[in-house]
């Protein structure tokens, strides 16, 4: 009975991976993925290891979603249902089931009364309920990008508060873990096998990494030298145990192997208008761009 047992869990774990395989060899026929809306201006993009693709609208708050093969992205998450406002990075975490996103205020310009609250939120991955909020303590600032820690600590990007914040797992509340000048304008954040957090700045166009002291504080600020200038980076993610992949707004995505303090670019495509995100599924890029949808770019890490 005991070997019946194992056999039909072997065989149903054996489904299950070959069901998974399938949808993403599928998605990865997609040449684009298109938001089914207008007006929806489109900061940055996530994608989950099924191959389901992601969209927050800083215009309108809401939350969009492309099945595994479709390559259009519906309405998924409401922005008055969930009271969102101006999202920008969003980050699917399918360890814990979650979708990260970055809220933020709209308004206080010329007087106009701030509307919203920037946070941080959390929404099941799955269902698109709401599970957490941790609220920026300034509500100022901008709630930009995220990376999630081995451990499951979140860290989050302020730009122009040129900090990071960081929510250790069963936190109630974001504490700041670095504030430097050095990064104005920060923007993507990831981490790689070191265990640091490498941030890049968007003005500047520099790469940052930032160890973790073993008591969870933050290490000293090293700048990573790079073999040739970035162009506006914008949205960070991990593909290696050395190698970031990034979009910049000049029009390309790029990736970019960390060796020691000095990281070694690879253009893999440009003529990308206003690229602002990407993110991974199999071996497809997925670049953001136009802030209206996302063009496949083929990719396998060096």
């Amino acid at each position: 009975m005991c070997d019946t047992r194992q056999a039909v869990r072997r065989l149903f774990l054996t489904v299950v991976a070959l069901t998974s395989l399938s949808a993403i060899v599928r998605a990865q026929d997609r040449t684009e993925v298109t938001i089914n809306d207008t007006g929806v201006q489109a900061e940055n993009l996530t994608s989950s290891q099924d191959g389901t693709v992601y969209f927050g609208s800083t215009a309108k708050g809401t939350i969009y979603r492309a099945a595994p093969a479709a390559s259009q992205a519906d309405p998924w998450i409401q922005a008055a249902a969930a009271s969102l406002t101006n999202v920008l990075g969003l980050l699917a975490d399918d360890k814990t089931n979650t979708l990260w996103v970055c809220q933020n205020n709209t308004g206080g310009r010329g007087g106009a009364p701030v509307v919203g609250q920037t946070a941080l939120r959390s929404f099941d991955l799955k269902s698109g309920t709401a599970k957490g909020t941790y609220p920026f303590p300034s509500n100022g600032g901008v709630c930009n990008d995220m990376a999630v820690a081995s451990d499951g600590t979140v860290y989050v990007t302020e730009s122009f508060a040129n900090r990071v914040h960081r929510l250790r797992p069963g936190a109630a509340a974001l504490d700041a873990w670095i504030t430097d000048p050095q990064l104005g304008a920060i923007d993507g954040i990831a981490l790689l096998a070191d265990g640091a957090v490498y941030v890049n700045t968007f003005m500047s166009g520099q790469l940052f990494r930032i160890p973790v002291n073993p008591d969870g504080s933050a290490g000293t600020l090293m700048r990573i030298e790079t073999s040739v200038p970035l162009n506006r980076p914008d949205g960070l993610r991990t593909v290696g145990p050395q190698t970031l992949i990034q979009a910049e707004a000049q029009g390309r995505v790029t990736e970019l192997t960390v060796k020691g303090n000095r990281a070694e670019v690879r253009v893999l495509q440009e003529g990308l208008t206003a690229a602002s995100g990407v993110t991974v599924v199999g071996s497809t890029a997925f670049v953001l761009i136009e802030r209206a949808k996302a063009v496949a770019v083929p990719y396998r890490p060096q």
